[in-house]
Parts: structure tokens; C-alpha cells; sequence
């Protein structure tokens, strides 16, 4: 009696699905490199078409310099040393004047930009400028010339064809787009090509090139600001940037001559107005002096003011020097512990007095420190305090002496003043007078020499005013363009060849339902995995010999030392039954390489072709079928009969369907079939039995019971991920005896970088003669 091993079961590859994953989808993308050269190479193509089409960008740059005229060291410029503030806001304001509209308004209006020139060329559009033949000037446009294309032509060197219609040059025309001009220049021949005319209007002609427009200073620390545009014609770039600095210059010397022209301006009309009043004047006293006879002012009325003029000044300077006197005063009656502010002397000039008020000044000094230290007990501090009250008592005596001598004296200066006063009174009528209109005609002179000479300095700054910036740079633009950058452009198309497949391959598994790798079918099911067979690049029915030493031989035989886990008596002979889930899964191939492998070992082996609906194995093996299953299922045939051998394989025998019947399950489900199977276990080890697939009809279910174990066959990219949920299912219900899984034609997932492992050890294809038996 056989002892009955326990069914226990260790996959067939142990391997680390992690790090395998990302191996076996770089090999199944190396495996497809003729599609990814092929992608690489139409993408690359598709980049040199699209550089044809694309017109040549160009960036035009221009520096300028604005003057910092602040000198000396301040707080801003202390905080620049300190790196805490950014650019000056002198900067700032500049760039956002380079950027205005205003500005690039006038650049446009000057350069006509609001009309573009193009040229048709066998890839599209190109633009022109400094090589357009014409000129076109809009002086009324109507709204249909903003959103048409206006398309020029020139039968005669005299006519212009505008959209069709013929049209007279260098005059004005009347179009449906508006009143417009078309004027000829050098250039303008019979055969000039045709000329696209695009116009914009003026605000988004201006707006686009404000927006094209970059300004920013070379460094925080810089007042050079780097002005760049990019433009398909660098003649065009260069034309706006230097073009841009012309009128930022004009501009500035403009605000700058504002001021000057309103001061000019306003001179010029108060000499307008003082020369008028000179010339009254100047009438005045001739008129004066005629009529009153009058050749000279008196002596004696000259000596009379100039000795007032001196009286008056004497008598200001007594006045000025008493109140130097009260503040002395003042300041000697403080209380000593007050502490006031030196008095002013302006105007004394008694030594003896400026010495007592410099002596008291520097005792309290000498007090007030020494009060911060001791006490008002010291004897040094009340030694101090006597010379203060010594020194003021010194004080008042002399201010009371100078105070009494000065106000004498101005009262006799204030005597003196009424008397000169009332001899000016004599003198005559006529000639203090004259003397009041000739004080007029001296006003008006000085005032107008000084309106003269002002107006010649505002004159000469007017003229010499320049600009705050210089021009460090002119607008130059470099040789190549800047876009397309034509590395870029094929790099990025490269980039987009290359992940096209990808792409795709990653696309056909997102939406395929189909088994693609070995975890779609561990997800799926319990059912253990027995083995994995790569996909055979070969048409030959059977790829296992004695002298073949391939990756799927070496699979085969692999499969062939797993089946000592699937058996119950490990003396008796194995029954398998092949099944799938649908047809072209390679059961009918793993079924057929498997007995050829057992056989080798010299385990008789047969193989029963029981897919009665369509069998394959006679037609892979070549065989004619003669009598097979079906004969012997209904009775006409003995089992001697319908047992053939393989060609070139020992102890391989196969059974073959025979004619297809019409009831392929009713006669699996009779009493003939066990008796077959009885009989076969007599005379083999091993009974394989290709059945039909289990997802189409129910023979295999209803052969299940006869076999030892089921090796369900998964063909990777062929069978649905559905059936691997219901294989989980059957396999709980326990419809098949030790159900295990083969996964075939292994080739695009996680086993393909072990297929590759294989090929490079075994020699893929080489057959080897070997000292060992298979």
C-alpha cells in the first residue's frame, strides 16, 4: 500500500518581485527597441520638419547707463555698502520709463511698426523689414483692415493688386479697408514677389512690443540697465532698441529743460515789463529836471544823508548793545542754583566786562561738577559760591555804569536824528523830488541789469543740458537665434519618440484585461504557481531533447522535477489534466514538451489529444489520427488500437481525438473514459490529458475527477484577468485536485530579465552534447 505524501508546495521562482518589477519592464522595453528606433527616428524628422516651418527668433541687446549725481557719502549710499537696500529707486524708475507706453508709442509711430511685411516661402510666413519694396501708409483705416490679411501684388511697376483688385501706387486710395497709400520704392519691380501686409492697431502694436521688451540692471548694486528684444528681423531689433534710448534721451532732456523754459519765459516778461517802466522813469526825471531847471542834488543834501545815515547807525548800535546789557543783567539775577544759558555779548566791548561774564560762566561750570560729587557742606563748593556772588555782585556794578553811559548817549543820537530830519526838511521841495525819482530810475536799472544777466545763465544751462545716461551699448544682436533652439527642439522631440512606446506599452496595460505578469495572477488567486515557461521563439511542436539545452528545455525540465510535489503516491502512476481558459493559451504545447521531457527519463508517458472539439496535437505532431478517443468512447475501437507512438520519442506514446463527434461532453461523462484512464495507469507513469479550455465548455470539469492534479495553463497577454478570479473560485470549491497554475509564453513580464539570465548562460538555440543524461 502506498504511503501518501502530504501535498505541501514552494513556488517555483522565489524572486524579489520589487526590484524585479522595474528589471523586467526595462528588458520588455529593450526587448521592443526596433519600435522605439523607429519612434526615435520619425520624431527626430518630425523635429527637422518642424525647425523648416519655424521662422528664426533673434535677441537684440542694448546697455545704458544711468548718472547717479549724488556725491559724498549719505545714508543710502551707507546702506548700500551694508548690502541691506536693493537698487537705487533711481534704477527702478528708469526701467519703468523704458517700459512705458508713451515711450514705445513714439518708437512705433517713428518706425512705422504698426504695419508688418511678410513674404511666402515654400515653409510659411517670413517677415520682412529693411527688404520690403514698398511702403504702406494708413491714413483711415476702417475696422475689416485690422482683421484681414491684405495680400499685394504688382503686375506693373505703376499698379498694385490688393487682395485682387488693381489699385494705382504712390497716391492715396479709397478700399474697403479705409483710405491707404501704397508708395513705391527702389526695390518695386514687375516681378516682385507677393507681399503680405498685416496691420495692427496702434495699442497692440505698442502693447506687443512693451511686453517683448526686458529691462534690468546688471546688478543690485548697478545703474546699468541691459534692454533686450526678441524679434524675427534683427535689423528690426536693433531699430526699436536704439531707437527706444533716442527718445528716452529726448525725453529726459525735455523734463530737464522744462524748468528752464518756464524761467526763461518768465524773464523775458518782467524784462518786458521793468524795460517799460525804466523808460517812464528815465522820462520822468528828465522831464523833472527840465522843467524845474534842475542839474544836480545839493552837496549840503547829500551831507545831511550821509550824516543821518551815520547817526542811525550809531544809534543802533547803542540800542543793540543795551540789550546785550539786559541780558547780562538777567542772567547775573538768577538764583545760583538755576542753571541758565550764557548770556549773548553781540555788541560790547568792554574787556572788563566779557571777562567777569567768561569768569562767572566757568565758576558755575566748575560748580555744577563739583555739586555732582559732594555735598552743598563742601568748603571748595561754598568757596565756589562766594566767587560766583563776588563776580556777579562785579557784574552789576559795571553793567550799571555802561547801562547808565549808553542811555545817555542814545538820547543824544535820538536828539541828533530830529534835528537832521528837520534840516532835511529845508532843504527844497523840488529837490527831494527829484532825489525820490531818481531813486526810482536806480531800482528799475539794478532790477533789469540782474533780469539780463539771469536770462543769459538760463540761457547757457538751457543749451548745454544733456541726458542723465549714456549709451554703454548700442543695440547689436547675436549670430544665432535664440528660439527655436534647435539642441532643445530635437531633444525634446527625441524625448517624445522615446516615450510614444512607452506610452503606448504602458496604455495597452492599463487597458488590457489581460495577464501581463506574474502578480496579476498572485493577486488574483491562490492557486500556487508550478512553473514558468518563456515564450518560444520556435515552430517546432516539441523543444525539449536529449541534447537541447535552451531556456524553455531547462523550464520544461524544471516544471518536470515540480510534479513530485503534486503527487499522492510517489510509486503509482500520475494522472494530469491540462487545461486554460480559452483557446491559444499553449496547453495543448506545455502538455506535449512535458511528456517528451518525462519520457527522456525513461518514464513511459502518453498523451491523450482529448480536446474532441479541436484537436491540435496530431496536427502539430503530423500524425495521421486514424482511430482515436472517440472511437474508443463509443465502443468501436480497443485501446491497443488508438495508441500510436511519437515520432523520435522513446516511451512516448499519444492518443489522438479521432473523428470530431457531435456530443463531445456526453460521451466524456460514460462509463468508457474511466475504464481508459484504469487502463493507461497500468501501462504508464504518467497520463496527460489535454483537455478543452475550461472557460468555453465543461469537458475538462467533467474529466477532473480522473486526474491526480490540474495544471491550469495562463498564457501572459492572452488570458483575462477575470478567469483568474474564477480559477480562485473553482479552487476553493475543490472542483479540480490539486489545481496549480503554469504561466506560458513568459516573455514581455517579470521573468523575461531570468529568460535573459538563461539565454546568456545556455547558449539560447545550441544544441550541446552533454556527459549526463537529460
Amino acid at each position: 500500500m502506498s504511503n501518501p505524501s502530504n501535498y505541501s508546495y514552494i513556488p517555483f521562482q522565489e524572486v524579489d518581485t520589487d526590484s524585479q518589477n522595474l528589471r523586467a519592464t526595462v528588458f520588455r522595453y529593450l526587448r521592443n527597441w526596433p519600435w522605439f528606433v523607429a519612434s526615435l527616428v520619425v520624431a527626430l524628422a518630425g523635429a527637422y520638419v518642424y525647425l523648416l516651418y519655424q521662422q528664426p527668433v533673434y535677441r537684440s541687446q542694448a546697455s545704458l547707463l544711468i548718472k547717479d549725481e549724488k556725491k559724498g557719502i549719505d545714508q543710502e549710499s551707507i546702506l548700500k555698502e551694508l548690502e541691506i537696500s536693493g537698487p537705487k529707486k533711481t534704477v527702478e524708475n528708469e526701467i519703468e520709463i523704458l517700459k512705458s507706453f508713451t515711450l514705445m508709442e513714439k518708437v512705433v509711430n517713428k518706425l512705422d511698426l504698426d504695419v508688418r511685411y511678410y513674404t511666402e516661402t515654400s515653409f510659411g510666413k517670413r517677415d520682412l523689414y529693411a527688404a520690403r519694396p514698398f511702403r504702406f501708409v494708413v491714413e483711415a483705416a476702417s475696422p475689416a483692415l485690422y482683421k484681414d490679411e491684405l495680400r499685394l501684388t504688382f503686375p506693373t511697376i505703376n499698379t498694385v493688386q490688393i487682395n485682387g483688385k488693381t489699385y494705382p501706387v504712390n497716391r492715396p486710395l479709397i478700399t474697403p479697408y479705409g483710405r491707404i497709400r501704397v508708395d513705391g520704392l527702389k526695390g518695386l519691380k514687375p516681378t516682385t514677389e507677393p507681399v503680405i501686409v498685416q496691420v495692427l492697431t496702434r495699442t497692440d502694436a505698442v502693447n506687443g512690443y512693451v511686453n517683448a521688451l526686458k529691462a534690468e540692471p546688471t546688478s543690485k548694486a548697478s545703474t546699468v540697465i541691459v534692454l533686450s528684444l526678441e524679434d524675427a528681423v534683427p535689423e528690426r531689433g536693433e531699430a526699436i532698441l536704439n531707437g527706444l534710448i533716442d527718445e528716452y534721451n529726448q525725453a529726459a532732456i525735455a523734463d530737464k529743460n522744462q524748468i528752464a523754459g518756464n524761467t526763461l519765459k518768465f524773464i523775458e516778461d518782467r524784462l518786458s515789463l521793468i524795460s517799460g517802466d525804466l523808460a517812464v522813469v528815465e522820462k520822468d526825471v528828465e522831464h523833472y529836471k527840465s522843467s524845474q531847471g534842475i542839474t544836480d542834488l545839493s552837496t549840503q543834501a547829500q551831507s545831511f544823508l550821509q550824516t543821518l545815515q551815520t547817526n542811525d547807525a550809531q544809534l543802533n548800535e547803542t540800542t543793540l548793545q543795551l540789550g546785550a546789557l539786559k541780558d547780562v543783567e538777567r542772567y547775573v539775577q538768577q538764583q545760583s542754583d538755576q542753571k541758565g544759558m550764557a548770556p549773548a555779548t553781540l555788541g560790547l566791548n568792554d574787556p572788563v566786562l566779557l571777562g567777569l561774564v567768561s569768569k562767572l560762566s566757568e565758576l558755575e561750570l566748575q560748580r555744577e561738577q563739583m555739586a555732582r560729587t559732594t555735598s552743598e557742606q563742601n568748603p571748595m563748593l561754598q568757596t565756589l559760591d562766594s566767587q560766583i556772588k563776588s563776580t556777579k555782585t562785579s557784574i552789576q556794578a559795571n553793567v550799571q555804569n555802561m547801562k547808565a553811559m549808553l542811555t545817555t548817549t542814545q538820547k543824544q543820537l535820538q536828539a541828533n536824528n530830529v534835528t537832521l530830519e528837520g534840516q532835511i526838511r529845508t532843504i527844497p521841495g523840488k529837490e527831494r523830488n527829484l532825489l525820490e525819482i531818481s531813486r526810482q530810475q536806480a531800482i528799475k536799472s539794478n532790477l533789469y541789469t540782474y533780469l539780463l544777466q539771469k536770462r543769459e545763465e538760463t540761457a547757457v544751462s538751457f543749451a548745454s543740458t544733456i541726458s542723465d545716461s549714456r549709451t554703454v551699448d548700442k543695440a547689436r544682436t547675436a549670430a544665432e537665434p535664440v528660439k527655436p533652439v534647435q539642441r532643445t527642439i530635437f531633444l525634446i522631440f527625441a524625448l517624445v519618440g522615446l516615450l510614444i512606446p512607452v506610452g503606448v506599452m504602458a496604455g495597452k496595460d492599463m487597458l488590457s484585461n489581460r495577464v501581463m505578469r506574474r502578480t496579476d495572477v498572485e493577486e488574483g488567486t491562490q492557486v500556487p504557481i508550478l512553473g514558468e515557461i518563456v515564450k518560444s521563439k520556435k515552430l517546432e511542436p516539441i523543444v525539449i531533447s536529449g541534447r537541447k539545452q535552451s531556456i524553455i528545455a531547462e523550464q520544461i525540465r524544471t516544471l518536470r522535477t515540480n510534479l513530485q510535489f503534486l503527487r499522492t503516491d510517489p510509486k503509482g502512476s500520475q494522472v494530469l489534466l491540462f487545461t486554460s481558459s480559452i483557446s491559444g493559451e499553449g496547453k495543448s504545447f506545455i502538455s506535449l514538451n512535458l511528456g517528451a521531457s518525462l519520457a527522456l527519463v525513461n518514464r513511459p508517458t502518453v498523451i491523450l489529444e482529448m480536446d474532441l472539439r479541436k484537436p491540435k496535437l496530431h496536427k502539430n505532431l503530423n500524425i495521421f489520427p486514424g482511430q482515436g478517443l472517440s472511437n474508443y468512447l463509443i465502443g468501436e475501437a480497443t485501446v491497443d488500437e488508438i495508441l500510436q507512438p511519437v515520432p523520435g520519442n522513446e516511451n512516448y506514446f499519444i492518443i489522438t481525438s479521432g473523428p470530431i463527434p457531435p456530443n463531445p461532453a456526453e460521451l466524456l461523462s460514460g462509463p468508457k473514459l474511466p475504464e481508459l484512464i484504469d487502463e493507461l495507469k497500468k501501462r504508464f507513469d504518467y497520463v496527460l490529458i489535454d483537455s478543452p479550455p475550461i472557460g468555453l465548455v465543461t469537458d475538462a470539469q467533467v474529466i477532473a475527477p480522473l486526474a491526480d492534479a490540474t495544471l491550469y495553463v495562463v498564457r501572459h497577454d492572452h488570458t483575462p484577468k477575470n478567469f483568474i478570479k474564477q480559477l480562485d473560485t473553482w479552487n476553493r470549491e475543490h472542483r479540480f485536485n490539486k489545481l496549480n497554475v503554469i504561466l506560458n509564453a513568459v516573455g514581455e513580464g517579470e521573468a523575461y530579465y531570468y529568460s535573459y539570465s538563461y539565454g546568456a548562460y545556455y547558449g539560447e538555440g545550441k544544441d550541446k552534447r552533454l556527459t549526463r543524461p537529460s
